[in-house]
């Protein structure tokens, strides 16, 4: 509409910015937007707090002509008064370039003010020479037109829902939550907020969370077939999980009986038949055992599975099977007794000559041979560790009948009513409705579903980290469910009833969580699988002079359900300034409270529920990585698999190296490849579609073999990038000697 010759008023509207360049590192920024026309008419939208992702939404009407340049600068309000460090970017329209009339919604990237600064992000504008309100169809076309970010899951679920019924303002830009800007949410979705403002979706439907918007052509039926999919791959895999101690007393076996070599139905009955003259029996406790009547002898193993080992026990007339559980290898021979170092590393006392060995006098010799020295001290550690008297089952039965929609409910109503030694005594799982007895296979099934149920972020008692989409943490903000502490304490016994009767979870946590339980102290390090991005910061404050740059107190911000509290580090931490001189001790500071001291009392509770069935010192054996592995068990990993999903940096998939490398990976055995992948990705976990689907700390991020290091030099690990720096080594021999050294003897997750 024109105002005078060459005039006319223009509606711009300011709408949202995308990805905005996080300048100070502790703290995301307080953006806002400042137009200008020609350098005059000056208007200013409000400031919204602590985002790189925000949105306005506001109009404001400027005079302009045909060679007019509207300018719009983003600011942060706290650094606003400080040269350059306030200035987040800058968009230029001219108006002449944009034709009449004008009704355009524009997507542009936000430019520098001069080369001192570091700027990226987008900034999305209405522009509308007519006097009306921009419709709504229009303004839903924004998030068409820019690229969505795809992110990891990092949920509160309850906490925003309980916000939004304390009238606490989560939900932005007056949207319900039942809708965004591309409009309504198909029936049973919901929008919510995490605590650092990144918008998921929770499927209601199937009780789960993304951060990918359902699709308009969504489909119920096809949402559940492909969850159920996913999850019977998931249940295969699980059940596939082996510890060394049980791979080694059955070489060659694959397969997911609770008696390897058998073959279990899905109602828990044993398909394959007895040699002739084999009779199964069970003692009064319900344990299985077998009578041979060829040479009227029994024995706790199944004659249908090989081993090394076979130990029988005479069966004199009238007498009954002995009753106390006797170790997968036997006892130990006359005179022998096993003890452990400082270091828990086990060894073995000979008192007949008074000498001693690292060398297991149950197992034969051929299996010390080429053996990493770390694989023989795990085997050993978990034989140790299954031998104590704490850890034999009772004798009796602990029965445990759930309801398989309602397992957790069931289960924690179960498990929590009982005393711990009920839970030592053998487990007998039954689900409702359902026939079967459990010989292993119900149980399995048990610990899989109960670990998809009680660690679902959907409850709020744990969520996923920064790192990824699957390895765990302790949700800080639990306490919005009053009983959380006793749920956390039935975790805890979750998590010692399946290390106590050798079942595995389907749940693997954050390298610091391992640590916490292990009564170790947590470092800079470990905050790399917890959250890069403040790793990064942190690291970036110790390698660097930080006097002018950085105005930080020995103090943090919380924010608890929409209110930010401050909490001192120290005694009055708010008043101490971080220098260069007192910078280390805030790192270490900040690290024990991000990590640990906001969910002390979550974790305290757990390892109360925890050490009801395994006792501290006894666990104390193993180290983290290790007992990630006796939690959550090892893994099949598909070499080709990972082979195919891997990218090449400094090498391509033919030079010699890499040949190699790939051969000695297949030449490992199972537990070698789960602590490769441990080593260059922090964790063993494999995603559920296999290695495409492997995430890093900024979404999805395939392996990544770089070249990097000299021949001497070990190989290095980046693991919130899922990738290993190998250097160039010449021969076959070598590169398996270094990554073998890697891999096997070097401590904690993410190594530089």
């Amino acid at each position: 509409m024109s105002l005078g010759t060459g005039s006319m008023r223009l509606r711009l509207t300011v709408i949202a910015a995308d990805g905005l360049y996080k300048r100070d590192v502790f703290r995301f920024p307080d953006p806002f937007a400042v137009i200008t026309v020609d350098g005059e008419q000056t208007h200013t939208t409000s400031v919204i707090k602590k985002t790189l992702n925000p949105y306005w939404n506001e109009s404001f009407e400027v005079s302009v002509n045909e060679s007019s340049i509207v300018a719009i600068q983003v600011f942060d309000q706290k650094k606003f008064k400080k040269k350059d460090q306030g200035f987040l970017g800058v968009v230029n329209v001219r108006v002449g370039d944009l034709g009449f009339p004008i009704d355009e919604i524009i997507t542009k990237d936000l430019k520098k003010a001069n080369d001192n600064v570091i700027v990226h992000g987008k900034l999305i504008l209405s522009l509308n020479s007519q006097q009306d309100s921009i419709p709504m169809s229009q303004s839903e076309q924004v998030v068409e037109e820019s690229e969505p970010r795809q992110l990891h899951p990092s949920t509160l679920g309850a906490v925003v829902a309980v916000a939004q019924q304390a009238d606490v303002p989560t939900q932005p830009n007056n949207l319900g939550p039942f809708e965004d800007s591309l409009g309504r949410l198909p029936a049973g979705w919901e929008r919510r907020e995490d605590n650092l403002g990144r918008t998921y979706y929770v499927d209601h439907n199937t009780r789960s969370t993304t951060w990918i918007r359902p699709s308009v052509t969504y489909s119920a039926t096809e949402q559940r077939d492909l969850l159920l999919a996913n999850t019977e791959r998931e249940r295969e895999r699980h059940r596939n999980r082996r510890l060394p101690e049980e791979r080694s007393s059955s070489p060659g076996f694959e397969g997911n009986s609770a008696r390897p070599g058998l073959q279990e139905g899905h109602n828990g009955t044993v398909a394959s038949e007895l040699p002739p003259g084999w009779e199964e029996r069970h003692t009064v406790e319900g344990r299985v055992y077998y009578v041979d009547h060829n040479t009227r002898t029994t024995t706790w193993v199944d004659p249908r599975r090989t081993q090394w080992i076979r130990m029988y026990t005479p069966l004199a007339a009238g007498s009954t099977v002995q009753q106390q559980p006797v170790s997968q290898l036997g006892p130990l021979p006359s005179g022998w007794e096993m003890r452990l170092t400082n270091t828990a590393r086990v060894y073995f006392v000979d008192h007949n000559t008074k000498t001693t060995t690292w060398d297991d006098p149950r197992l034969p010799s051929s299996l010390d041979q080429n053996v990493p020295q770390y694989k023989r001290d795990f085997r050993r550690k978990l034989i140790y560790f299954r031998s104590q008297p704490a850890l034999r089952i009772l004798s009796g039965q602990c029965h445990v009948k759930v309801r398989r929609h309602h397992i957790f409910e069931d289960s924690y109503a179960q498990i929590m009513q009982q005393n711990p030694n009920d839970l030592k005594k053998r487990l007998m799982v039954k689900f409702d409705g359902e026939d079967g007895l459990d010989y292993g296979g119900l149980s399995r099934e048990f610990f899989f579903l109960l670990s998809h149920e009680m660690f679902n972020p959907f409850y709020c008692l744990f969520e996923y980290s920064a790192h990824d989409n699957y390895t765990l943490q302790i949700n800080p903000h639990s306490s919005i469910n009053p009983e959380h502490l006793n749920y956390f304490k039935f975790i805890g016994r979750v998590v010692g009833l399946a290390i106590f009767h050798r079942r595995f979870l389907d749940a693997f946590f954050v390298g610091a969580f391992y640590k916490m339980i292990l009564k170790k102290k947590v470092s800079l390090a470990d905050m790399e699988g917890v959250d890069a991005d403040f790793h990064r910061n942190l690291s970036w404050t110790l390698e660097n002079d930080i006097t002018g740059i950085l105005d930080l107190t020995f103090s943090t911000e919380d924010t608890r359900f929409g209110e930010t509290i401050t909490v001192d580090l120290k005694p009055n931490g708010h008043e101490i300034e971080v220098t260069n001189e007192n910078k280390r001790e805030y790192v270490d500071l900040i690290t024990e409270w991000r990590i640990q001291k906001r969910v002390v009392a979550q974790f305290d509770s757990f390892m109360e529920g925890f050490n009801d069935l395994i006792p501290q010192d006894l666990v104390n054996v193993f180290d983290e990585r290790e007992l990630e592995l006796l939690i959550g068990g090892i893994a099949d990993i598909d070499v080709d698999d990972w082979k195919k999903h891997t990218d090449y940096r400094g090498y391509t998939e033919t030079d010699e190296v890499i040949v190699n490398f790939w051969k000695c990976i297949r030449g490992w055995d199972a537990e070698q490849k789960s602590r490769l992948l441990q080593f260059a990705t922090g964790t063993s976990r494999i995603p559920v579609n296999g290695f495409k689907d492997l995430q890093g700390s900024d979404g999805p991020r395939r392996f990544t073999i770089e070249k990097a290091g000299e021949p001497t030099q070990l190989p290095k690990s980046h693991t919130c990038f899922n990738r290993l720096d190998l250097p160039p080594y010449p021969s076959m021999e070598v590169l398996q000697s270094k990554l073998s050294m890697a891999v096997e003897e070097t401590m904690g997750f993410g190594q530089e």
